[in-house]
């Protein structure tokens, strides 16, 4: 699950990023906007969600993949697309273009 906050006066977008609790012990997010390098998220014990934010630039898009327990990677079903990836599969799509 994905939520955007847009903000009037900045030239940027809150996202949060969320995967929800299963039988996973850690998940971590990695894509273009932090070099693929894989970054913790934190399990949110209240709402049963592994969750990540951080601010995006306005007007654009960015690739990214969750890794499951270190060594799954999978896309969010809530993504703005999919595209294609030099791996033979597909990177989750956020879009931070105004609406």
């Amino acid at each position: 699950m994905i939520k955007k906050r847009f903000f009037k006066t900045k030239d940027e977008v809150e996202v949060t990023f969320e995967w929800p609790q299963g039988d996973e012990s850690s998940v971590a997010i990695a894509g273009d906007f932090n070099e693929w390098n894989a970054q913790p998220m934190k399990l949110n014990k209240k709402n049963k969600a592994f969750s990540f934010k951080t601010r995006l630039p306005k007007e654009g898009s960015f690739q990214f993949r969750y890794l499951i327990d270190g060594e799954t990677w999978e896309n969010d079903h809530a993504a703005d697309a999919y595209v294609a990836n030099e791996h033979g599969s597909d990177n989750s799509l956020v879009s931070t273009v105004t609406e």
